[in-house]
């Protein structure tokens, strides 16, 4: 038997400008420690710029991703089974998703960098959760894997 390939995933990367700030606070560590010399100014520049670089790589880290009968957003493995009908919301109707039509009790994974965005219905009647929120930079292609995978 071949292994399926993936359908769907996707990195919900930071944007480059999030890197040039990282940069940024490198800088300013380093001009921070200017006072003290030569040496605490560039450990002020290579320390402050990784660190920054670190919390950026990591905001940048979540995977949204539909394998082996489930979607997988972040720290959530929700089964395809629990989901029903998928949603596309362009950026308008997922700023409204976001913040006025928002229910607490959804699950989401919000980027703000990213103005489009899918919400799955969940179906599952033990489950509290109402939908579940993704933002993404491919609303139809993962619409459509979910769709391929719950009709295979």
């Amino acid at each position: 038997m071949q292994p399926s390939a993936t359908p769907f995933d996707e990195r919900l990367t930071a944007p480059r400008s999030w890197w040039v700030i990282a940069f940024g606070v490198g800088i300013a560590c380093a001009l921070m420690l200017l006072p003290l010399g030569t040496v605490p100014l560039l450990g002020g520049l290579v320390g402050g710029t990784a660190a920054s670089a670190v919390v950026v790589s990591s905001y940048g880290s979540a995977r949204i991703r539909v394998v082996a009968g489930a979607l997988v957003a972040g720290d959530a493995r929700i089964p395809l089974s629990a989901l029903g009908e998928a949603e596309v919301l362009d950026a308008e109707e997922a700023r409204a998703w976001r913040s006025h039509k928002a229910d607490m009790r959804a699950f989401m994974l919000l980027r703000s960098y990213i103005p489009t965005a899918v919400r799955v219905e969940v179906t599952d009647p033990a489950d509290p959760t109402p939908y579940v929120f993704l933002s993404t930079r491919e609303p139809q292609a993962l619409v459509a894997a979910l769709t391929a995978v719950r009709a295979a």
